[in-house]
């Protein structure tokens, strides 16, 4: 018989500065490129980071992660190079004012961060048949996605800058780090303390996009439906979006 009493209820409760704390973290979270310090990151912290991804969830507990710890100077500027082969190649797919706009963008800091993390997906370690993943066979995936974001909202918390980069081939990554063939890499992240965060995303800075209204992503019942009641939700999302916007948590 479940426990219903106040002092059982209030345990699963956050109080409102730690609840406020966990949504100024997610507001504050932003992709680094730029800003990297040399200090070096302690092995502490780099563990307790660590150990919030390996705490992600993942669908049919199958915590398909690993984690390659790159500090050797060496191995990031292979990194790099790779890096630079792919995004000469990605700035010719973009045309006029976004390619003067693309070519103007840092997207990476790999030689400066001083630990660049790759996390990989493992998608035999559970087995071939797995509770979940018998129908949507790219849970594992998402699953490490998962711990991507832990990772990232937990090196925010210790104050320490995680810039994702995604510009270059997975096989030369794969071939950098030595990875068997079944190993996929999901993330490349330079990670490390920073000079500073900045107010908003530097894509939304530079005017490559904006953040969409929430409002209008959200549907009811269905793709597109809607209800008389929804009014309600969609007014107290804009506002809630807007004080977002401008760092404010949930009060």
């Amino acid at each position: 018989m479940k426990n219903s009493t106040p002092g059982h209820q209030a345990h699963h409760h956050f109080d409102d500065a730690e609840r406020a704390a966990v949504y100024r973290n997610i507001l504050a979270r932003r992709d680094v490129r730029g800003q990297f310090l040399p200090d070096p990151v302690a092995d502490d912290v780099l563990a307790r980071i660590l150990t919030a991804a390996h705490f992600a969830p993942s669908v049919g507990f199958m915590q398909p992660w690993s984690f390659v710890v790159i500090r050797n100077q060496h191995v990031k500027q292979r990194v790099h190079d790779a890096f630079t082969v792919a995004n000469a190649e990605a700035v010719q797919m973009f045309e006029g004012k976004q390619r003067e706009v693309y070519s103007g963008l840092r997207l990476q800091g790999i030689l400066e961060a001083p630990v660049n993390l790759c996390i990989t997906c493992d998608r035999d370690r559970a087995g071939p048949v797995v509770i979940g993943r018998t129908h949507i066979k790219a849970m594992d995936i998402y699953s490490t996605v998962c711990a991507v974001q832990n990772l990232w909202l937990a090196a925010r918390a210790e104050g320490l800058g995680v810039g994702w980069v995604s510009i270059f081939r997975q096989s030369a990554i794969r071939e950098i780090l030595s990875l068997p063939e079944r190993i996929i890499p999901i993330a490349y992240l330079c990670v490390g303390h920073v000079s500073h965060f900045l107010d908003q995303p530097e894509l939304q800075t530079a005017g490559w996009r904006q953040r969409l209204p929430l409002d209008e992503l959200v549907h009811f019942d269905g793709w597109g439906g809607d209800r008389p009641d929804g009014v309600v939700l969609r007014d107290a999302l804009r506002r809630a979006q807007e004080d977002a916007s401008r760092g404010i948590p949930p009060t």
